[in-house]
Order: C-alpha cells, then structure tokens, then sequence
C-alpha cells in the first residue's frame, strides 16, 4: 500500500470514529427531550446550560439545569455543580424516576423525567 493510499484509508477511519462518537451522544435541548421522552428513554444524550438548583450529600446529589427551553433534573454520583454554574451533562434518560430513592427532593419533584449523569463539565 502505498504512502498516499494509507493515508487515505486512515482519514476515512477517523472520519467515520468521529462520526461514531458524535452520534452515540447527541446535543438535544431539554426541550426536544421532554418533547418525546420516549424517544431518548435509556439513550445517552448531552444538554448545556445554567444550574438552577443544586444540593448534594457525600459526594450524591442533583441539579436541575435550565437550557432556556426549559429544565431537567440531572442526577450525580460523582458531585454536583454549583448554583449558577453553566454545565455541559452528559447522561441517560429515565422517565417516571422516583428521585427518592437517591435524594430527598419537594414532593412535586418526586417522580419526573430526569438524566442519570455519566459525566458534567462546567464551561
């Protein structure tokens, strides 16, 4: 194989891992999730934006984050971002998730469509 022809083959291979990569957590607004929960149910998707609210306990917790379409619960194993903090979260969908079995959260919380974060990065 000739010089040209590898790297050729191996430009087309990081293109379609890139291609992989991207597909496999998809940026959705918190919008377009609770749109059709359904559709993102157990899937890994990625959201950006402010923490509204933020309470942890030895290293649990949740945020709830705020895209400007509107707001999902994330839930951490690995610590929470602070209040006001912008994030980019990269989790799971789970829909109809009783949160009390992780954190103690207001009753109409309880029992809502949240994302088991997979991992957070503040921006």
């Amino acid at each position: 194989m000739s010089r040209s022809q590898y790297r050729h083959h191996a430009l087309i291979l990081l293109i379609i891992v890139g291609f992989l990569i991207t597909a496999a957590c998809e940026q959705k607004s918190i919008n377009q999730i609770k749109a059709d929960p359904s559709r993102y149910s157990h899937k890994e998707v990625a959201i950006t934006g402010q923490v509204v609210q933020s309470m942890s306990l030895l290293g649990r917790g949740a945020y709830e984050v705020d895209d400007g379409t509107g707001r999902l619960w994330v839930i951490s194993h690995a610590g929470v971002p602070r209040k006001g903090a912008r994030v980019i979260v990269k989790g799971t969908i789970h829909d109809a998730f009783n949160l009390e079995t992780i954190v103690r959260l207001p009753q109409p919380a309880t029992s809502v469509l949240v994302m088991m974060e997979s991992e957070h990065r503040a921006k």
